[in-house]
């Protein structure tokens, strides 16, 4: 019995639509998908499972639980909202976050953040993902945080992004506020971090 694997679709076509070189798309293919390289396991589907991506964050945060982040970040990969994320998806997205422009970056970073996908962020779905965050980067942080620091975090940063006080943040709020604020742009830099 044969398995037939998965290829991506066309690595032209990827290179148009990406930031990314063919020969760079190729090597990005072969971490997918080897085991050994991302530890994800191979799968015939070419597509991994929000599991799979839990299983890899843990890899890399083990003194903490990314298990949170994990499934708000899938989420965000996972654009068709189908549970499961393709090379291609896993590919797009890292294009704009390691090569899109600003405005590229705070868009997707705004579709991360609007974790109900309603085209708003409210304070408690930027509470999510921040102590999501907070609790992937684990109680070993240095200098050691306060308990409270995920919420003091997110209402300073809601106060500054809600400009018209209405309770939520519009995506044109967001880029504003992001752009505007060197504390913001340092902390969602820092995001990029732990992509």
């Amino acid at each position: 019995m044969t398995t037939v694997c998965h290829r991506p679709e066309g690595l032209e076509q990827l290179e148009a639509q990406t930031n990314f070189t063919k020969k760079e798309l190729q090597v990005l293919y072969r971490g997918f998908k080897n085991p050994r390289a991302v530890l994800i396991q191979e799968c015939p589907s070419g597509a991994v499972n929000e599991e799979t991506f839990k299983q890899i964050y843990a890899q890399f945060f083990p003194h903490g639980d990314a298990s949170m982040y994990a499934h708000y970040l899938f989420n965000a990969f996972d654009t068709a909202q189908n549970g499961s994320v393709k090379f291609e998806d896993f590919v797009m997205a890292l294009s704009i976050l390691l090569r899109g422009t600003v405005h590229e970056k705070l868009r997707w970073t705004f579709n991360l953040y609007d974790i109900n996908k309603d085209g708003y962020i409210n304070k408690e779905e930027m509470m999510d993902i921040v102590k999501a965050i907070y609790d992937m980067m684990g109680k070993y942080t240095y200098p050691v945080l306060k308990e409270d620091a995920p919420r003091q975090h997110v209402e300073v940063f809601f106060q500054k992004m809600d400009k018209n006080k209405d309770g939520i943040v519009t995506l044109d709020e967001f880029i504003e506020s992001c752009q505007e604020d060197d504390n913001i742009m340092r902390s969602l830099q820092l995001f990029e971090n732990v992509m």
